[in-house]
């Protein structure tokens, strides 16, 4: 199924995607990085986005957010166009990101951590948030007045993306949730991401170079190859492809 042919989710066909990509490239200097990106996330999927290393995958969510900005194209939320918004302002709109790397504040404790992802949501449900992210990830709990920076990988990303959750997202945007961490880590964050997505309907654009993880838990997915959406399908279609399972599923699903 090629990109520009492949129709969306049955369930979601017909309607307006949540988020919409339309021909978006951005640069860094006079390098291009995206060249040109068409992507749709529908209300309640889960999308996953998959491809090597520097494909370009963590610098479209970066645009998303505007930082780099899109030089070309439209970024479109909710039916608003968000392509020219300061990143302050789309994350007002329920957009949350559990950026690439974590990026906790090292000198906070969890609870602070916590406490800066809720600022721009309802200040009266903080406890009740609060209580979700602790039946989410127990260990957060365990940790509430520990320093961030003295967390464990595993711990670190449950922060990260507990974090992001505190904001009451619409939208979650997740940026290599699984890096450098052990199997029995990444099967914890990924059920976690498969409850939210059912319990809450919580809409989820994953980018992942686990492909074989990803695949298997999003509704559909894209693949990008050096700044371009070279694939697309459901994410059972993209796990069946010849070229997806050589270049990101051979040896991989430890």
């Amino acid at each position: 199924m090629s990109a520009a042919s492949a129709p969306a989710a049955e369930a979601v066909q017909g309607s307006e995607p949540l988020l919409g990509l339309r021909g978006v490239k951005a640069f860094y200097g006079s390098i291009i990085a995206l060249k040109g990106v068409d992507i749709d996330v529908y209300d309640g999927e889960i999308v996953a986005l998959i491809g090597a290393n520097g494909a370009g995958k963590s610098t479209l969510m970066m645009t998303i957010f505007g930082n780099p900005r899109a030089r070309e194209g439209r970024i479109v939320f909710a039916g608003r166009d968000i392509t020219d918004l300061p990143t302050h302002e789309i994350a007002h709109l329920r957009i949350a990101q559990a950026p690439e790397g974590r990026r906790i504040f090292a000198r906070m404790s969890v609870l602070e951590n916590l406490q800066m992802g809720a600022t721009t949501a309802e200040p009266t449900h903080f406890a009740e948030d609060l209580e979700r992210m602790f039946a989410l990830f127990p260990r957060l709990q365990e940790r509430l007045h520990q320093r961030g920076g003295t967390l464990s990988g595993g711990e670190q990303q449950m922060l990260a993306i507990a974090r992001a959750l505190m904001a009451r997202p619409r939208l979650l945007l997740l940026d290599e949730p699984s890096l450098g961490l052990a199997p029995v880590l990444v099967k914890q964050i990924f059920d976690a991401i498969r409850q939210l997505n059912r319990r809450e309907k919580l809409t989820v654009f994953l980018v992942e170079q686990n492909a074989f993880h990803a695949l298997k838990l999003a509704n559909r997915g894209y693949v990008m190859v050096n700044g371009l959406i070279t694939l697309t399908g459901t994410g059972r279609e993209l796990l069946a492809r010849p070229e997806v399972r050589s270049a990101y599923l051979e040896g991989g699903r430890a």
